[in-house]
């Protein structure tokens, strides 16, 4: 079974769309979601209704969360999103799609099993907020060890919007490492970031996402109309105008 991966969509609709047509043509049997469907982005409501539409299942990320229930840890721009962005759901005024739309976010998963891997959001050891950064891998050989002591055999995260491969080595490869394909070895445990669909922070501004199956991964990007989405993030005034620029650069 060809599973698509996808995460960190940050109400970012135009990305998410242009992924959900990229996919089509990648011969996927389903879509997974690891979670941060909202937050900072415009269209916050579409994206879920999108994530509701075409994914098998979707984990909780630490905006969802914040949305759902209380924005805490968040730097202001972050925190003035949540809060805007609980108020586009609250204002819907046909009661069975908010009712809808509602239940879907509060059945969002924190954590799940799916053969062999383990998925969550953050990290293992703190499935929604943790972050697992590629540098991690050499400079904090004590937290990988422990992460990995959690895994099984995979896991999938998302939450740092850079995609890339870590290994038990302790070693972390970007997809340009790996020619955009990770073939899983025998006796070796590995996780899999798919990077982030609605800002990304590699310094490449196309949406990424990956791929996979019970032998490897590939991962890819998507163009899409950035421009279109940070103008809209201008335009709303409780969203600061940074989480607009920073798409056109990645960052």
């Amino acid at each position: 079974m060809r599973t698509a991966v996808i995460s960190d969509i940050h109400g970012n609709l135009e990305a998410l769309e242009a992924v959900i047509g990229d996919i089509a043509t990648r011969s996927a049997d389903r879509i997974i979601c690891l979670g941060d469907i909202v937050g900072y982005g415009p269209n916050p409501v579409e994206c879920v209704d999108l994530v509701a539409e075409t994914c098998e299942w979707s984990l909780i990320g630490n905006h969802d969360f914040g949305v759902l229930y209380e924005p805490t840890n968040f730097n202001y721009a972050a925190e003035q999103a949540a809060y805007w962005t609980r108020r586009q759901f609250e204002q819907e005024t046909d009661s069975e799609k908010a009712a809808r739309r509602w239940d879907f976010l509060g059945r969002l998963r924190v954590r799940v099993l799916d053969g062999p891997f383990l998925c969550v959001h953050g990290s293992p050891r703190r499935p929604i907020n943790e972050y697992l950064f590629p540098e991690d891998a050499v400079n904090s050989p004590v937290k990988m060890q422990q992460i990995f002591e959690r895994i099984e055999k995979y896991c999938l995260v998302g939450h740092t919007h850079v995609p890339g491969v870590f290994t038990d080595e302790p070693d972390f490869y970007p997809p340009a490492d790996l020619d955009a394909v990770y073939t899983f070895v025998n006796g070796e445990k590995a996780i899999i970031n798919p990077g982030s669909i609605g800002q990304p922070r590699d310094l490449n501004p196309r949406a990424s996402y990956c791929v996979m199956d019970l032998e490897r991964v590939e991962f890819y990007r998507v163009e899409y109309d950035t421009e279109a989405v940070a103008k809209k993030i201008k335009a709303i005034p409780e969203l600061s105008d940074w989480l607009g620029e920073r798409l056109l650069e990645g960052r």
